[in-house]
């Protein structure tokens, strides 16, 4: 019996073999690391939905910024908790604001080390928990909203924030955040599009981290999870309205609409592995029916693979150390 001539398991027989021709590889620079900062907190808070995850102190999200930067990760992204909200998220605009004081601190600790992002939406700051200012008839007025983004711009960007992450998924709002930000002399600012950000069962545990007041949903702004040629619409309008990066999310149940967009995009695509993702791998392998870390590293290698330049993740630092004893 002659056997096959072509033996593709060749190249998988010993684990040097296979690191050699790895198609797809994650490097902590590759990665961000999303973090939340609790106003007036005197310790970090755990996030009952997302275990390890916490909101921080001002004095923990110092220690655990030097932690990120010494794990070689990319950057960091901020979200703020605030004590108190209004109708239009008055705290997202005020410089003393929980946001923009932690950007302050991360610009002057970790600002050479690592990108320092920041959400620029006001779902965290209102007190409806809507991503936009509303209407009388208690709908998201797009356009009143943008106004607030562009003033959200230019405190975030005065602040000390290197990217800013416009989540809002307003119509326009790119190209007037661009427009607030070079007409304030923050033309070196970037700006991360969220354009293909859908209407997803996966944003619960992340709406438990910022103490969200949302009632109802967010489908009449948010992309429905049925529309794949949408998001490469969202991602192409973002583009020609002055985006830096692009971003699809969530990640993981999203890969073709991630693939989509990168294909078509000149600038890079990032993706967003949301709280959700994260938790429910941490709850399968709490009760020990996956392996933490081999699930961990191949949700990011899959992300990766699709597209994604650099992946958003809560697993960013602990990711990184496994990625360096390698």
């Amino acid at each position: 019996m002659t056997g096959p001539v072509i033996r593709p398991r060749r190249l998988r027989a010993t684990p040097a073999l296979r690191r050699l021709i790895s198609e797809t590889r994650v490097h902590p620079a590759d990665l961000v690391l999303p973090m939340f900062v609790r106003e007036g907190a005197s310790e970090p808070q755990p996030i009952g939905s997302m275990p390890g995850v916490v909101q921080h102190s001002l004095d923990s999200l110092r220690a655990a910024l030097v932690e990120a930067a010494e794990a070689g990760i990319g950057g960091v992204m901020l979200f703020g908790v605030p004590s108190t909200r209004d109708a239009i998220g008055s705290g997202a605009t005020d410089p003393d604001g929980i946001l923009n004081v932690a950007t302050r601190l991360a610009a002057a600790e970790v600002g050479d080390a690592l990108v320092v992002q920041t959400d620029l939406c006001l779902d965290e700051f209102t007190d409806h928990g809507h991503c936009g200012v509303l209407a009388a008839d208690g709908s998201v007025d797009n356009d009143a909203t943008l106004e607030r983004y562009a003033q959200m711009a230019i405190v975030q960007a005065e602040s000390g924030s290197q990217l800013l992450g416009l989540s809002g998924m307003m119509d326009g709002q790119t190209a007037v955040v661009r427009a607030a930000l070079d007409a304030s002399g923050h033309s070196g600012t970037a700006v991360l599009a969220y354009s293909a950000k859908y209407a997803t069962a996966l944003y619960g545990p992340f709406r438990d981290a910022v103490e969200s007041a949302l009632v109802g949903d967010r489908r009449t702004y948010q992309l429905d999870p049925a529309n794949r040629r949408e998001g490469v619409r969202e991602a192409e309008l973002d583009i020609d309205e002055g985006a830096d990066i692009v971003m699809v999310k969530p990640a993981s149940l999203y890969l073709d609409v991630l693939s989509d967009v990168a294909a078509m995009s000149p600038v890079p695509v990032w993706a967003y592995q949301v709280s959700g993702e994260y938790s429910m791998i941490e709850a399968a392998a709490a009760q020990g029916w996956i392996d933490r870390e081999r699930a961990v590293l191949e949700s990011l290698v899959a992300i990766r693979r699709a597209g994604a330049d650099v992946v958003l993740s809560y697993w960013a630092v602990e990711a990184a150390r496994w990625l360096a004893r390698r």
